[in-house]
């Protein structure tokens, strides 16, 4: 069959719609187990597990950033705290500062990072705590400008990784000293073969992550995911 060239114009044009039509469907519909088995494989096919627990993900989350993945984890955070009435996100800076802010999309809310270093930009109160970081081996001051966090204040926290938990923990203590209140946690990838989610939620905070590693092997590659 030939097709005159108005004719072969339509036909394209209802390909492409149907294309574009079953693509947005896709995507608005990715929610929950979908979204969950969607960021694990992206975690298999772009993840490297290197010696000593680490997992490197900079290829998408955390150096190189999706930003199309991200606001399908900003849609994700939504769903999972959508009753919590959340006005403020807080994170610390760097890596979830990205994330964060493409997820504040979703909920119509400002970000706040905690700053590890105090510059002169901060020149009034601020409130600080000490954190330790499991990639850098280290321990250092966070702060918060008093001006950014207080009472009437319903906080959610996002960070890319939760392994020991310090990071959160030190959050959780900003909020708490602000007055503000904290309804939850977002993490995109949590190590649960490590302390840090067994620590936060006993600390009675609803936690979220999205994506919960059981088992590294830097030798082979391997990547065992909690079935959620």
């Amino acid at each position: 069959m030939t097709y005159g060239c108005s004719e072969l114009v339509q036909k394209r044009l209802e390909t492409f719609g149907r294309y574009a039509y079953n693509r947005v469907n896709v995507k608005n519909n990715l929610g929950g187990e979908s979204f969950m088995k969607l960021l694990e494989d992206r975690i298999r096919k772009d993840g490297v597990v290197k010696e000593g627990n680490v997992l490197k993900v900079d290829r998408f989350l955390n150096h190189q950033m999706d930003i199309e993945l991200f606001q399908e984890i900003g849609k994700e955070f939504k769903r999972r705290f959508a009753n919590e009435n959340v006005n403020k996100i807080l994170t610390i800076e760097a890596s979830g500062i990205g994330i964060a802010c493409v997820a504040a999309e979703s909920f119509h809310v400002p970000v706040v990072f905690a700053k590890k270093t105090q510059t002169k930009n901060i020149a009034g109160e601020v409130y600080r705590t000490q954190v330790e970081s499991f990639t850098h081996g280290r321990i250092y001051d966070i702060i918060v400008s008093k001006e950014f966090l207080g009472k009437g204040d319903r906080v959610l926290l996002i960070d890319d990784f939760l392994a020991n938990g310090k990071a959160l923990e030190g959050l959780a203590q900003l909020v708490q000293d602000s007055g503000a209140e904290l309804v939850g946690a977002g993490i995109v990838i949590e190590k649960g073969f490590q302390r840090g989610g067994d620590v936060i939620r006993a600390k009675g905070i609803h936690l979220e992550s999205l994506a919960i590693v059981d088992g590294m092997n830097d030798k082979t590659g391997e990547i065992i995911f909690r079935e959620q």
